[in-house]
């Protein structure tokens, strides 16, 4: 009978043993299969952009004797529209060349005969400069019928004229340009032969009865050149005006005040070398230089000393050389990519805030005469002396992202200087997002100590003491309710945080700091007045284990004297106001949810945790280690700190490291008690944004396999990475601490 137990023991320890081994595997498994999972999406933020040819055709034959002005493709690659100089707009099949239809333009001014030259105005509008010099405007409209989940639809082209751009004759003149004025009109700058800008402003008003009226504002600019100019660029909304010289200057002039052009920037770009392509970026704030010899550089303007209101052109990024002159650069529609083409042949595709080289479109055997990117930045049209037309599919899925935009400072526009910066989305079209990681990595840190600092010392302490001193009676009551503690839920401690005890701290925050000094101060007051007035008394007797219920009152009396000693001490010390002296004296600004409130809160969540596995492990002490001790004369102290403590050191360090990783992953006591403000200080006075608060903020708006998307499944990898580094890091630890100290 008995072998028969000890047989079904055995089995019995057996199956629990391969259970164990085959959950074990299960729980790895699962652990690495979720990080390859979160990992592949966010792996193709590092691919390497690609083109290939969509479409190559030779022109048809009654277009090859033509002058082609400029050249493009609608969205889906099926058709390839030229202008030419009699202002007709040419459709062609992108596959077979064949000529599909022929638009004139819907105005040709009296008295004009052909187009000298056409200006990009948006994705798809073209300003006509005439030989007489006339302006006029179209618009082409590209539209898909039929359904595109059975057929290839049919893609048809309308072409619409923009009065309001209309400008009769103005003379001979080497560069026009013509832009509307928002709610106010339009504007045409016209370089003249002499070198001179002429400006007419066409302005319509409006009454309080709604008559419209027309008012015209003419003037020239004047202004000494340093040298000839050799390329000029007028904003979208003709607000500043760019020009560049034959010897290496660039200038700006302010046009936004109309009949008063005002000369602000002039500066030397290129170290004496012709400026040969001066192009805007998206949202016309940053402007692209290119030179005679290849050099390629973005600049925008920024507030410099000495420069008053006006900001100065500074150079922020270099792109790589190009091999020859640059002789075009186009900006993208979508993005602030930039298209270049120099004399060598080359065609390039460049990010200007990650100065990354995108693509570089293999040239083809004769000169480029037209590159044009489509509306959404998916196709290229290029045009070759040859008369042969190539519409390449361009995969650029992420080009703002890069190693150094995530993790490094990157001087984006707008900014005084380079900074770490998270924004994922603004206003327009014409925002760039901006989307390093460092402060969200900062964030998660920062809110991780200081919660750290909070709950190590209480946790700690709360265990030896709850372990080695505290009455057996009370610590049977003690305990299980800080281990209910833990379960309290997150959004509940974060809801409590943010509405509740943000608000309180902000109306008391001097008697914090006031309670911190306070408290202790008449604890250990107390403290030694006890221990003259207990020893071997009756008194010791009856208040061993139980001395921290009285010290209840003194901690509620330090509370109550710091609440009525902090007006004093504001009005004494701090003019009255201790937030506003802060501001004023040291330049630190107080955000309501800020560091104070995420160590309590968080702390109060993590110090369950570490409470409850640190007493266990001192618990688990044994007792005769802690009777040796007492008996060669040490005291209780004595015992608890250079007995108990080292002996049960893997443990306790095992329970720090557990409520670290707690740290890091929270999310809603995050979320909810700090102003999520992604900012880089060590102030305990500001917010801060942590990578799981960020997730869980910016997930909902960020857009499927977008750049935002899989950013946010990047934190989710770092995260993961740096939770597994901690436990790594602690298991090891512990290990050590085992050897050193026992395996208790």
């Amino acid at each position: 009978m008995k072998t028969n137990i000890t047989e079904k023991s055995r089995r019995h320890d057996r199956l629990a043993e391969w259970f164990i081994k085959v959950g074990g595997i299960l729980v790895i498994v699962s652990v690495v299969w979720i990080l390859v999972m979160i990992a592949r999406v966010a792996l193709p933020l590092f691919y390497t952009p690609h083109a290939e040819i969509s479409s190559s055709c030779s022109l048809p034959s009654q277009l090859k004797d033509i002058r082609i002005l400029t050249s493009g493709s609608d969205d889906s690659r099926q058709r390839v529209f030229l202008l030419d100089d009699s202002g007709s707009f040419h459709f062609i099949e992108a596959t077979s060349g064949r000529l599909l239809e022929t638009l004139k333009s819907p105005v040709i001014p009296t008295g004009a005969t052909r187009v000298l030259s056409a200006d990009v105005l948006g994705k798809a509008t073209y300003n006509l400069i005439w030989n007489n010099g006339a302006v006029s405007s179209v618009t082409i409209a590209f539209t898909a019928s039929g359904d595109p989940s059975t057929t290839k639809p049919a893609v048809t082209a309308a072409l619409t004229a923009n009065d309001d751009l209309f400008f009769t004759g103005h003379g001979p003149a080497e560069r026009t340009f013509v832009r509307r004025i928002e709610d106010k009109g339009a504007m045409r700058v016209d370089q003249l032969p002499s070198g001179r800008f002429s400006i007419q402003h066409r302005l319509t008003e409006k009454d309080l009865l709604g008559n419209q009226s027309t008012k015209t504002a003419s003037s020239e600019i004047g202004d000494k050149l340093p040298g000839a100019i050799s390329a000029v660029i007028l904003d979208q909304k003709g607000h500043y005006l760019y020009a560049g010289t034959k010897n290496g200057w660039v200038l700006r002039w302010d046009l936004s005040e109309p009949g008063a052009p005002r000369l602000i920037d002039t500066v030397a770009a290129t170290g004496g070398v012709a400026v040969t392509a001066l192009n805007l970026t998206l949202g016309d704030f940053s402007l692209a230089i290119g030179d005679a010899r290849g050099g390629y550089s973005v600049w925008f303007p920024v507030t410099s000393a000495g420069s008053g209101q006006d900001k100065r052109l500074t150079r922020i990024h270099t792109l790589p050389n190009h091999r020859g002159a640059v002789v075009m650069i186009a900006p993208s529609f979508r993005n602030k990519s930039l298209l270049s083409l120099d004399a060598a042949g080359d065609l390039r595709i460049d990010h200007s805030t990650s100065e990354r080289t995108l693509l570089t479109v293999a040239k083809s055997t004769a000169p480029v005469q037209q590159a044009t990117l489509s509306s959404q930045g998916t196709s290229l049209t290029v045009l070759d002396s040859s008369g042969t037309v190539t519409v390449w599919g361009l995969s650029i899925p992420h080009p703002e992202i890069s190693v150094g935009t995530l993790f490094g400072k990157v001087w984006y526009e707008g900014y005084d200087k380079p900074e770490y910066v998270w924004q994922s989305s603004g206003s327009n079209d014409d925002f760039e997002p901006k989307m390093s990681l460092a402060p969200l990595l900062f964030g998660t840190i920062k809110a991780t100590v200081f919660a750290m600092l909070f709950a190590i010392p209480m946790a700690l302490c709360g265990a030896l003491y709850t372990s080695q001193f505290m009455a057996p009676t009370l610590k049977s009551c003690i305990k299980p309710a800080v281990e209910i503690m833990a379960a309290i839920p997150s959004v509940v401690v974060g809801f409590l945080a943010g509405l509740w005890l943000a608000p309180l701290v902000d109306k008391s925050l001097l008697s914090l700091f006031t309670a911190m000094v306070i408290v202790p101060a008449l604890v250990f007051i107390f403290l030694l007045f006890w221990k003259k007035i207990t020893p071997a008394s009756r008194l010791d007797h009856l208040s061993r284990g139980k001395e921290f219920i009285i010290l209840i009152p003194i901690v509620l009396l330090g509370v109550y004297l710091s609440w009525r000693l902090s007006g004093l001490v504001e009005v004494s010390y701090f003019a009255g106001d201790f937030k506003q002296w802060l501001y004023s004296t040291l330049g630190v600004r107080y955000d309501q949810r800020n560091c104070i409130i995420i160590s309590i809160a968080l702390g109060f969540a993590v110090i369950p945790v570490i409470f409850t596995i640190a007493e266990d492990a001192i618990s688990n002490v044994p007792r005769n280690l802690t009777a040796a001790s007492l008996a060669l004369g040490a005291s209780r102290w004595q015992t608890a700190w250079r007995v108990v403590l080292p002996s049960a050191l893997p443990g306790v360090f095992s329970a720090v490291m557990i409520g670290f990783g707690r740290a890091i992953g929270e999310t809603m006591i995050v979320l909810m008690a700090t102003g999520n403000t992604p900012i880089m200080s060590w102030s305990i006075f500001n917010g801060l944004r942590s990578l799981s608060a960020n997730i869980a903020v910016e997930i909902p708006e960020a857009p499927l396999d977008g750049s935002l998307y899989r950013v946010l499944f990047l934190s989710a990898v770092l995260l993961f990475i740096f939770t597994f580094i901690i436990n790594t890091i602690a298991e090891a630890m512990r290990q050590r601490f085992r050897k050193k100290y026992g395996r208790y």
